[in-house]
C-alpha cells in the first residue's frame, strides 16, 4: 500500500481527496493535516510514502512545509496541488524537491496516477499543470532569459526540439507522439534525452526552457539542428 498524508487547510477538500485516493487498492491515506507545521510534525511520526500539500495554509505554507520535510524526512515523496501555477510556486517547487505540482481541477485518475509515479520515485507534472504553468510565464524583460534559454537549446536536434516545444504546450508524451506520428516510447525516448542534455530533472524544467526560449510559441525562432540523434 501506498502511505499518503493529505494537507489543506479545508476540511472538506482532504475529504474529497481522501475519497479519490482511497478508491485505488493500492492508496491509503493515513494522515490529514490542516496546516504545514502540521504536516510536517504529522510525517515525522507517521510511516508516510507520499505528502500532498496545498500551497496556500495558515501557520506554515505548503512551500515552506515541503522544504522542511525534505530536510525533516527525505524519504517522503512531496506532491503539491494547488489552484495556484505561478512561475515563482513552480521554481520554488522544483528548487525544493518537489515531486510534482498539479492544479485543483486534475482529474482524479490523473491524481491516483500522480500518487503512484511519486511513490515509485518519479516525477509527475500533469499536462493540465504544464499548461497553466507556461501560460502564465509571460513577463516583461525577459530577454536575457530569453537568449539564456536559447543558447542551451543548441545542444539538440530538430527533432528534439520539435518534441520540446509540444512539452512547452503542456501535451503529454501519447499526444505529443500523435501530433509528431510517433509512438509514445519513441517520444518517451525524445524526452529522456532532452532532460539529459539540458540538464533538467523533468519536463516542467524543460517546458520552462522552451517557453523562456520562445519555442512553444514560434519554432522557427530557434536555430534547427541536426536530424541526427546520436
Amino acid at each position: 500500500m501506498i502511505r499518503v498524508l493529505v494537507a489543506d487547510d479545508e476540511p472538506l477538500i482532504r475529504a474529497g481527496i481522501r475519497m479519490i485516493l482511497t478508491s485505488a487498492t493500492d492508496i491509503d491515506v493515513v494522515a490529514e493535516a490542516g496546516n504545514g507545521r502540521e504536516a510536517v510534525e504529522t510525517a515525522r511520526g507517521t510511516a508516510v510514502d507520499v505528502a500532498l500539500l496545498d500551497i496556500q495554509m495558515p501557520v506554515m505554507d505548503g512551500l515552506t512545509a515541503l522544504a522542511e520535510l525534505r530536510r525533516a524526512a527525505p524519504h517522503v515523496r512531496v506532491l503539491i496541488l494547488t489552484t495556484f501555477g505561478e512561475r515563482e510556486n513552480v521554481l520554488r517547487a522544483l528548487g525544493h524537491g518537489s515531486a510534482g505540482f498539479l492544479l485543483k481541477d486534475t482529474a482524479p485518475d490523473e491524481l491516483i496516477q500522480a500518487v503512484r509515479a511519486a511513490a515509485a520515485g518519479n516525477a509527475y507534472l500533469s499536462p493540465t499543470a504544464t499548461r497553466h504553468v507556461v501560460d502564465s510565464l509571460s513577463s516583461p524583460g525577459a530577454t536575457a532569459r530569453t537568449e539564456e534559454a536559447r543558447a542551451r537549446l543548441d545542444v539538440l536536434t530538430a527533432r528534439e526540439l520539435d518534441v520540446l516545444a509540444l512539452l512547452g504546450e503542456g501535451l503529454s508524451n501519447a499526444d505529443a507522439g500523435k501530433r509528431l506520428h510517433m509512438s509514445e516510447a519513441t517520444v518517451k525516448t525524445y524526452v529522456s534525452r532532452i532532460l539529459t542534455k539540458l540538464g533538467c530533472d523533468n519536463r516542467v524544467q524543460a517546458a520552462l526552457v522552451a517557453h523562456d526560449a520562445g519555442l512553444h510559441r514560434d519554432p522557427g525562432v530557434i536555430r534547427r539542428g541536426p536530424e541526427s540523434v546520436t
